[in-house]
């Protein structure tokens, strides 16, 4: 049996060829454009579609978003099957109680996601919805995307801060502005 554990990621999340699209940056004061605020809406609604995602600090910088999501697993346990294939394997167990046959899906079972799921969906949700309003398909994210586990109180609050401050030193990091 496999304990699914809660775990605190800091993702960065980049547009193709790194090109400046959802926002300017003025006075250390960061200003969204439509496609940063579709990106924005995007973001927030990801605890919607996936009931184990925690959102914490983020930020839509011009050319990518930083963020802290929150895998939440903490009554999720499986035995002999895996996680986020949308069946019911062998005793996928919520809250302590055994559900379920294996055989097919079952719809009282809340499916977890991992990480990479969560970064998926939202680069397809985000990504749908730009080029809708541009009518044709130019938006892009870049393949992948970087994550850093957190593993204290005190590198989660320096996360914050980073990203917090992200737009106030926008023009001092050389591969930017």
């Amino acid at each position: 049996m496999i304990i699914l554990k809660n775990g605190f990621y800091f993702v960065t999340i980049c547009i193709k060829n790194r090109d400046d699209f959802f926002c300017k940056i003025e006075n250390g004061k960061m200003f969204l454009n439509e496609f940063g605020e579709i990106t924005k809406k995007c973001w927030l609604d990801l605890s919607n579609h996936y009931k184990n995602c925690l959102l914490d600090e983020f930020i839509i910088m011009p050319n990518h978003v930083h963020g802290i999501v929150t895998i939440e697993n903490a009554n999720v346990l499986m035995e002999n099957g895996l996680v986020g294939n949308g069946l019911v394997g062998n005793g996928l167990v919520g809250n302590g109680l055994v559900v379920g046959n294996g055989l097919k899906p079952f719809p009282t079972v809340t499916k977890i996601h991992g990480l990479s799921e969560i970064i998926r969906g939202f680069k397809t949700f985000s990504a749908k919805n730009i080029n809708l309003l541009l009518g044709e398909k130019i938006f892009q994210w870049q393949k992948s995307f970087y994550d850093h586990i957190i593993r204290d109180e005190k590198s989660l609050n320096n996360i914050r801060q980073y990203i917090i401050n992200n737009p106030a030193n926008w023009y001092l990091d050389e591969n930017n502005g």
